[in-house]
């Protein structure tokens, strides 16, 4: 098109890299939990083109808006993000030709401000908590709410509200696991906005599907409890209680620390050679947690949100472990049972 406007899609419209997200493998996890009889599947959810789950809510939030005239070539999109949503969103306002401006604080990974910088984003730091609750993401809400009353026809996705975004799990994350299971009897998902959640939820209870959906969010988070603590990895937790968060479609919530998360990544590594995100690590140990009340025979599924690379200098860092979250080497070995021993 004339003038570098982006393209209106349509369903039926080849979306060219976009096309890619979903579809992400169901791996069968043998070796982590091989003490327990259980069928454990992990939902790689780092094999979206931009790495992670939030590739689904930012392309289909796009696409959307664009379909319906809600934004156009000259909008300017804004949103807050700690890494994998601003990465999912300058992804696709990259396809589409829009301009991007990603609001985010001194909590996110030098590696994913070199991926928001490559796809053209315009990063806007936040430096400081804000000053009531002692949050960054309060601090970074009311910068967004800034840029949208100074720069005209900017538009805020508001991945923390939007009904597209539970939605866009509804309709691929938890369909592409119903449909290759046929069933499954727990789901464990790590929480931040709510989105995948609350969409894979309420997809097994509009299927009639009765899984124990397990909610694992950080300790020190306020989603679930109004206990907070310091919180070193990004991607579990929040300092709010999301709107989209529905406690009526969780079953069970597990509070998860850094060092968990550390220690969950890595076993995950040793002994499955996944190489998967903080929260990933978080999930993987929640379901350690839980598997010896799990009936034998039950299928369970962890949502593994994005993948490792973005964490080298954090999560499998032995520095930064040790300065952020202490000396946790003796929790890396895990109940696994190594087939090379």
């Amino acid at each position: 098109m004339a003038d570098g406007a982006p393209r209106r899609p349509s369903d039926e419209e080849d979306l060219g890299i976009l096309a890619t997200v979903g579809h992400t493998p169901l791996v069968r996890l043998n070796r982590i939990l091989s003490g327990f009889d259980l069928a454990v599947y992990a939902k790689l959810e780092g094999f979206n083109p931009g790495g992670s789950a939030k590739d689904r809510p930012a392309t289909a939030i796009l696409k959307y808006c664009l379909s319906t005239g809600k934004i156009d070539r000259r909008t300017v999109i804004i949103e807050s993000s700690s890494g994998n949503m601003g990465i999912g969103l300058a992804q696709a306002c990259r396809y589409f030709g829009l301009r991007f401006i990603c609001v985010v604080d001194p909590k996110t990974a030098p590696q994913n401000l070199k991926m928001l910088e490559v796809y053209g984003a315009e990063i806007n730091h936040v430096t400081e908590p804000d000053p009531a609750s002692g949050e960054f993401l309060q601090a970074r809400l009311a910068r967004v709410q800034e840029l949208l009353g100074t720069i005209p026809g900017s538009f805020w996705p508001n991945q923390y509200q939007t009904a597209l975004n539970p939605q866009s799990h509804y309709q691929t994350t938890m369909h592409e696991i119903v449909t290759e299971l046929g069933s499954l009897d727990y789901l464990f998902v790590a929480t931040s906005t709510c989105g995948t959640i609350t969409g894979c939820s309420s997809y097994l209870r509009d299927h009639g599907i009765a899984a124990k959906v397990v909610a694992v969010d950080a300790r020190g988070s306020l989603i679930f409890s109004d206990k907070k603590e310091k919180r070193s990895v990004p991607g579990i937790g929040a300092g709010i209680r999301p709107p989209l968060c529905n406690l009526d479609l969780i079953d069970r919530i597990e509070w998860v620390s850094d060092a968990d998360c550390v220690a969950g990544c890595r076993r995950l590594v040793r002994w499955e050679a996944v190489l998967a995100g903080g929260s990933s690590g978080g999930v993987i140990t929640a379901v350690e947690r839980v598997a010896p009340e799990i009936p034998a025979g039950s299928t369970v599924v962890a949502i593994l949100a994005d993948r490792g690379e973005r964490y080298l200098e954090t999560i499998y860092s032995n520095t930064w472990v040790r300065e952020h979250v202490g000396d946790i080497a003796d929790r890396w070995e895990g109940a696994g049972v190594s087939p090379w021993r």
